[in-house]
């Protein structure tokens, strides 16, 4: 994808997760995810630190050693909404700076450059919005060119993901999968 591609597909996939963070009703903050380990409130937590790290690693140039301790935990606090809104507009922002996606970011892995890092990050978006979806009894129906731009995204390092230990593996799509299924599966979702 070009710089531009990235940019608006992830813009979008933050703007999709975000409409889901809205709509979780006061009761639902405790209900299960997909994500066995998670449940809704969890699961908001987990894309909202990541929103958080990235104006330090891709505007500060941060390494993990640097950001330390500072993401770990609950950081919703007592208004999970705006603290999802306010990292997701920080995110965006540092991602849509200019020369940004030519940056080099420190990951957990190693380096990499930023534009992969913001096309993983949409991708994560997607699929946790499809998550947060299910969660709380939301259309589980995605953008089919959001779906798209992640399934591309996912598939080359899809194999590998089930040995991790932070997916469930690989489950087999039916034969006439659309790809919103097709990633789905490739992460261990049920659809």
């Amino acid at each position: 994808m070009s710089n531009d591609e990235i940019l608006r597909t992830h813009g979008e996939a933050i703007a999709l997760f975000g409409t889901r963070v809205h709509a979780i009703r006061e009761d639902q903050w405790d209900d299960l995810t997909p994500c066995t380990e998670w449940s809704v409130r969890d699961l908001v937590n987990h894309l909202t630190t990541e929103q958080l790290w990235v104006p330090r690693l891709v505007r500060d140039g941060a390494t993990l050693a640097e950001v330390g301790s500072d993401y770990d935990g609950d950081v919703l606090g007592d208004d999970p909404v705006a603290v999802w809104d306010r990292a997701a507009v920080a995110a965006v922002a540092a991602f849509s700076e200019r020369g940004a996606l030519s940056r080099t970011v420190q990951l957990s892995y190693g380096s990499s450059p930023a534009d992969a890092y913001c096309t993983q990050m949409m991708a994560d978006a997607v699929v946790h919005a499809w998550d947060l979806s299910r969660a709380i009894g939301a259309d589980e129906r995605l953008p089919g060119h959001l779906a798209e731009a992640a399934l591309r995204e996912v598939e080359p390092y899809a194999a590998g993901l089930g040995a991790s230990g932070l997916f469930a593996p690989a489950v087999e799509p039916p034969a006439d999968a659309d790809d919103l299924t097709r990633l789905l599966c490739l992460l261990g979702r049920r659809p």
